[in-house]
């Protein structure tokens, strides 16, 4: 029997992903049967669950692929970012679903209801915490942010700004007037220089 390759097995693993993530979005976690996942993927059960254990473990897999896309969208251009980027995906339920919002919206419903999911995801989600810290610290250094707040109050800040985006598009409100919002936050953030000193 001829081995596999890495790259094949890789290429599967990412076909996987990018199916299940469609699917996760448009169904949510319990809606995503292993039969839509299949169709979603073009791929039989067994090929699936031989690259992932079970459906959380796939789901999981899925949410920290994007949240270390969006860790490297926070390393060059910050967390705003991020949002602005939410903001102009399109609906979870389009032909083609948002790829980090369908994802985030499923993981913040999951950790309200789920508690060992929550247990499992607390490992995974640091990443984006981290990566977030490191921007600020480098912005700070480079003199481009507030320096009267601790750096683990902007964080958390912008990441409770992210909660509550994720929130209000779960909720289907409108977002369209929201990018003014988006640079109150970034102005929020930045450090203004005196004009005379």
């Amino acid at each position: 029997m001829p081995r596999v390759s890495q790259d094949h097995l890789d290429a599967r693993r990412r076909q996987i992903l990018d199916g299940a993530r469609a699917c996760f979005a448009r169904y949510g976690y319990e809606g995503a049967t292993v039969r839509r996942l299949e169709e979603a993927t073009g791929l039989s059960r067994g090929a699936i669950f031989h690259h992932f254990r079970d459906k959380e473990s796939l789901f999981l897999a899925l949410a920290e692929d994007d949240a270390l896309r969006m860790a490297d969208v926070v390393a060059q251009q910050g967390l705003v970012q991020v949002m602005r980027d939410l903001l102009s995906a399109p609906e979870p339920d389009a032909e083609h679903p948002a790829d980090w919002l369908g994802t985030r919206l499923e993981v913040s419903r999951r950790l309200r209801t789920d508690p060992e999911f929550r247990g499992r995801w607390a490992e995974r989600s640091r990443q984006l915490t981290d990566a977030t810290r490191q921007r600020l610290v480098r912005q700070r250094e480079a003199g481009n942010l507030r320096d009267d707040v601790d750096i683990d109050v902007l964080t958390s800040f912008l990441e409770l700004v992210l909660e509550g985006l994720v929130s209000h598009l779960a909720m289907g409100l409108p977002a369209d007037d929201l990018e003014p919002v988006l640079d109150l936050v970034e102005e929020s953030v930045r450090r203004h220089r005196r004009s005379g000193s």
